[in-house]
């Protein structure tokens, strides 16, 4: 995880609709920017529709919610539509960004070793500093826990 404190490092991706954004467009309010394996799996839409459930509280605590992935534009696309999820998605095919905010790491599963994105949020001030850090969250709490660490 980048250390609390640092400035969290600048990026431009896509979004599900083509659409360029920029940390650096959200200086002025606080970012939840999480980071989770693979649209439409059960974890990681879990965890997206409680931050959507959530959304109008994050807002109304003056906080955007992203949420990346190597997933396509088209893949955020369907998945945006589907759950209805009202947030940015964007999209890190390369993993170029995952792989900034120390997300991309070795993983294992029925004992074959690969390379993944590990489920991790930051919790990004107006100014742009990580002030929080939270790596392999329980999707379902995950959400709820960044709100409590909104309202301080």
């Amino acid at each position: 995880m980048l250390a609390i404190g640092t400035k969290a490092p600048d990026f431009t991706l896509l979004d599900e609709n083509g659409t360029m954004h920029s940390l650096s467009e959200c200086l002025g309010k606080k970012v939840i920017l999480y980071f989770y394996p693979k649209d439409m799996t059960s974890g990681c839409t879990k965890q997206a529709c409680v931050f959507a459930d959530l959304y109008p509280q994050f807002t109304e605590k003056g906080a955007e919610v992203i949420g990346i992935s190597k997933d396509s534009q088209s893949s955020h696309r369907k998945f945006k539509e589907k759950f209805h999820l009202p947030f940015t998605l964007l999209s890190d095919p390369d993993a170029e960004v995952i792989q900034k905010y120390d997300a991309w790491k070795e993983k294992s599963m029925y004992g074959r070793k690969y390379f993944g994105t590990v489920r991790s949020t930051y919790l990004i001030d107006e100014d742009g500093i990580i002030i929080r850090a939270f790596e392999k969250v329980k999707p379902s709490e995950n959400p709820g826990d960044m709100l409590k660490e909104l309202e301080g």
